[in-house]
Formats: C-alpha cells, structure tokens, sequence
C-alpha cells in the first residue's frame, strides 16, 4: 500500500477511473469535479487528493482540503470525501490516510484539523471528537468533528 496525490501522479487518468467505480454518490461528484477541472475551485488552490493504492487498485481516498462543504472560512483545512472501497474496509486503511492528512496540517502549521460528516461512531477511533453541528452548503446539518494537531 503507498498513499499517492493524485495532482502529483503522470496517471490521474487511471486513478480517477478508480474513483468512477465507489459505490458512492459522492465518489462521482469528486469524479465529476476531477473531470471538469472544478476540484481545486471548489476545495482550494493547495488541496490535495489522496489516494491509498494497492498496485493499480484504489483501495481508499480522501481529500486534505482548504474548504469543505461548511461555509467557514475561519476553520481550515478539513479531511473530506472519505471513502473506502469494500473489499478494503476492515483493515484501518483509512486510519492510513487520516494520519497522512493529519501529518501534512502539521508541517502546514495547524493547530487543528476538521471532518464534517453524517457519522457517528468512525472518526474517533482516529483521534477526532465530535465538536458541534454546523449547516453545509446544501442547507443540511452536518456533524463536525476536530483532531488538534499536536
């Protein structure tokens, strides 16, 4: 397993085709951003997408993101579109990526790093904690959990 950046492969064509194949609805919004060259419009110019590979196979990705779907400018960066394809799930493998994300706000000088998602129950077996719901750019309400960076 090695963690890549999909904005620093020769490849991102073969990876976003593995991102086409989540069963996810926000796998094909991420594909569709890639596709459209919207990704780093949407996220920020310095987001990265990351991507867990097994050889040619993507086993997990998430992004380390400037924005996120809360509209906070304040609160940056954020971990964001996490998926684990099903034959990888069981192992922590995306305990993998959210300690790379983890890594990168800390060479980037944060304090803290934030996930909004609608679960309960995942992120803190990684070391974030539920810290409040906020409303997303959709209207909806979404969990916000935080990790301080040490």
């Amino acid at each position: 397993m090695e963690i890549i950046n999909y904005f620093d492969t020769d490849n991102q064509e073969h990876w976003k085709e593995e991102i086409k194949k989540s069963d996810w609805v926000a796998g094909a919004f991420l594909y569709e951003l890639l596709s459209e060259n919207k990704f780093k419009n949407l996220v920020g110019e310095t987001s990265k997408l990351l991507l867990l590979t097994d050889g040619e196979k993507l086993a997990a990705f998430c992004t380390y993101a400037e924005r996120d779907e809360i509209e906070d400018p304040t609160l940056t960066p954020w971990v964001g579109f996490v998926y684990t394809f099903p034959e990888y799930r069981g192992g922590r493998r995306m305990g993998l990526l959210l300690d790379r994300a983890y890594e990168l706000a800390k060479e980037d000088g944060h304090k803290v790093i934030y996930i909004s998602t609608g679960e309960e129950g995942l992120y803190e077996k990684y070391g974030y904690t539920y810290w409040q719901d906020m409303t997303d750019w959709n209207g909806g309400t979404s969990r916000v959990y935080r990790r301080f960076v040490k």
